[in-house]
């Protein structure tokens, strides 16, 4: 097997690249817009640069290196920007798309695409892979768009849907709730967080490991992959406070309204993981499990 991951550089494609590292039998060509943040970290890495939104460069690409499998995560996944950017955020979540699924199409590479429980209304949760897609943003649209994309490819393909995606990276500008939460207590900050909105929180391991799972296998379809923990923001950042034995009075229960957002959130997802389970052996963390992971590797990477 030959691997070609795109969005490298990203919190995803990191967890790809030292996942699919270990596996004795692949080969991995690793590929993101801009120079390789992880040169540091693995000398030997196989990096391509590419932009996917560049489809004569996406062609080239895989032309050269013939993967027999590509991992899609690069995305605009900033929900806000995608709300206040249109243009930006379908090139990148569309357009892009629309030219890996004609070169993957064209060269019998097996697609797997990444997607989000953003293209879903959030009226009812947890969802199952058939649960009809109704976004209520700009960047759900957009992902809704792609996943047609994809599912009208006549080649290989599939999709990983996930939710609230959070963990460690090297030289990663964004933060996550975990780390948000524990910074914010630590320095003494009083944060509010929202209690009604729902959500099956996933570890980037996860995700990274449930991504291989289906390219491993050249699985077909839509798949969710997340954790089967529904969990508030709200209650996600007591159970950080309580990890680290951090003051939780610092932590005040809000709602949505209380947010002025230019996208609106969908209230209720979460994720039904069954399939998964089933068909790939997939596993993940418990959120507790997570947070001790988190907190571990953000030690290691401040030292």
């Amino acid at each position: 097997m030959k691997i070609l991951v795109t969005g490298s550089n990203g919190l995803l494609g990191q967890k790809l690249v030292s996942l699919l590292r270990q596996q004795p039998e692949t080969k991995l060509v690793a590929t993101s817009r801009g120079p390789n943040k992880l040169a540091g970290l693995y000398p030997d890495l196989h990096f391509v640069p590419l932009d996917v939104t560049d489809a004569a460069q996406v062609r080239q690409v895989l032309a050269q290196e013939r993967p027999t499998h590509l991992i899609h995560t690069a995305a605009l996944t900033n929900v806000d920007e995608c709300e206040l950017n249109h243009e930006a955020c379908w090139q990148q979540n569309v357009t892009a798309v629309a030219h890996l699924v004609e070169a993957c199409a064209a060269l019998d590479v097996h697609l797997t695409h990444l997607s989000t429980d953003f293209i879903f209304s959030g009226e009812t949760g947890p969802l199952a892979e058939d649960a009809p897609p109704a976004p209520v943003n700009f960047y759900g649209q957009s992902k809704l768009a792609a996943e047609q994309l994809v599912q009208a490819s006549p080649g290989r393909w599939a999709i990983a849907r996930t939710v609230l995606v959070y963990g460690v990276a090297h030289e990663y500008g964004r933060t996550n709730i975990v780390l948000w939460v524990r910074d914010s207590l630590r320095a003494g900050k009083t944060i509010k967080v929202v209690s009604d909105q729902w959500r099956t929180p996933t570890l980037a391991e996860d995700l990274a490991q449930g991504c291989w799972l289906l390219a491993r296998n050249s699985a077909q379809g839509i798949y969710h992959i997340s954790s089967d923990e529904m969990l508030t923001p709200y209650a996600m950042a007591l159970q950080v406070a309580d990890f680290f034995e951090l003051d939780s009075t610092l932590i005040e229960e809000a709602n949505a309204s209380t947010f002025t957002q230019p996208a609106r959130r969908p209230a209720r997802t979460g994720f039904i993981i069954s399939k998964a389970r089933r068909d790939l052996g997939y596993h993940p963390h418990s959120f507790a499990e997570g947070i001790e992971l988190v907190g571990r590797q953000s030690d290691e990477l401040h030292g």
